[in-house]
Parts: structure tokens; C-alpha cells; sequence
């Protein structure tokens, strides 16, 4: 065999493993991204849940209570907020104001015992607290599978793949600044 077509074969057998190379980091990269929109879309259809859950709550309140219109309507505009938040971070700010308002509307029900033992209220806020657990699971799993999206487009050699094909960080499913304060109602206020 000729040198020449020795030298062929071998520049083609390294074209081979940097062409198998490049396309296994490219469908590596694919795949996490996919399974970080996977995790949003969980979290958008527990959002949506605890959405749908709510104008049951609101009304179930309604009909105990007249004078708490206010905090009825800071939980009705909340919901409709979220409704209609479609990035990430308008997603979690939404979240944040309107478990904000749900905690306040949970503090006006302390103040009628009747609501607090009615059937249907019971079994709404058993759905809410349940769907609320499903919504931390799918934050924690959605900002696990971020992580690991980001750390592989950040590390060499995919940074280099992920550069060519355009493929950008990820955002974190965060809590708002001051979400950790509990929020205060006081209907001593006038």
C-alpha cells in the first residue's frame, strides 16, 4: 500500500472520530436542554393546577366572608399574573406574589371557624397543600436538570460545541428577594 493512501485513510479516520465526537456532545447537550424543558413544563403544569384550584377556594371564601374583599382580589389578581407569565423569571415572581396572597387569604380564614370546618374547603386546601408539594419537587428537579445543562455547555470540550451550535445557559427557577419573610396581615389596621 501506498504512504499516500496510508495518510488518507489515518486523516479520515481522525475526521471520523472528531465528526463522532462533535455530534455525540451535540445530542449530549440536546438532551439536557430537553430534559430542562421537560422539568419547566412540569412546574408550568403544577402552576396551573394550583390556578385552576384557586377560583373553587376564592368562591368557598367568598361565601363565608364579606368584608375581605380586598384579599380575595389580591389572590384573583395573582392567579392571573402567573396565567400570563412566560419566562422563567416572570413565572417565579408571579408564583412568589401569589403564594404571598394565598398565605394572607389562609390568615383571613383563621377568623371564621365555620369555613375552616366546611367540607369543601378542607378538601380544597388538601389539593392546594398537595399541589403545592408537587410544585417544590418539580422546582428542585427542574433547577437539578438546569445544573447539570449548564455545567455540561461550560465544560471543555462540549463549551466549544455548545458555543458553535449557540447553546446558552439556562435559568434557575428562583424565589423572589424577600419571598423568605413571612408576609404580615393585620386587620387592626384601618
Amino acid at each position: 500500500m501506498k504512504k499516500s493512501t496510508i495518510a488518507i485513510i489515518a486523516v479520515l479516520a481522525i475526521l471520523l472520530i472528531i465528526i463522532i465526537g462533535v455530534a455525540s456532545s451535540y445530542n449530549g447537550v440536546v438532551g439536557l436542554s430537553e430534559e430542562v424543558d421537560n422539568k419547566f413544563a412540569t412546574i408550568d403544569t403544577m402552576l396551573q393546577r394550583r390556578a385552576d384550584l384557586i377560583p373553587n377556594l376564592v368562591n368557598t371564601v367568598k361565601g363565608y366572608t364579606n368584608q375581605e374583599q380586598s384579599v380575595i382580589d389580591s389572590v384573583t389578581e395573582a392567579r392571573a399574573k402567573l396565567s400570563g407569565a412566560t419566562t422563567v423569571a416572570d413565572k417565579a415572581n408571579a408564583d412568589q406574589e401569589l403564594t404571598n396572597a394565598l398565605n394572607n387569604l389562609l390568615v383571613v380564614v383563621e377568623n371564621y371557624p365555620d369555613l375552616k370546618s366546611s367540607e369543601n374547603f378542607i378538601n380544597l386546601q388538601d389539593e392546594l397543600a398537595g399541589t403545592e408539594n408537587r410544585i417544590a419537587t418539580a422546582r428542585k428537579d427542574y433547577n437539578d436538570a438546569v445544573k447539570e445543562y449548564n455545567s455540561k455547555i461550560k465544560r471543555f470540550p462540549t463549551n466549544i460545541i455548545s458555543g458553535m451550535f449557540g447553546f446558552e445557559e439556562k435559568e434557575y427557577f428562583q424565589a423572589t428577594e424577600g419571598s423568605e419573610e413571612v408576609p404580615t396581615v393585620d386587620f387592626n389596621e384601618a
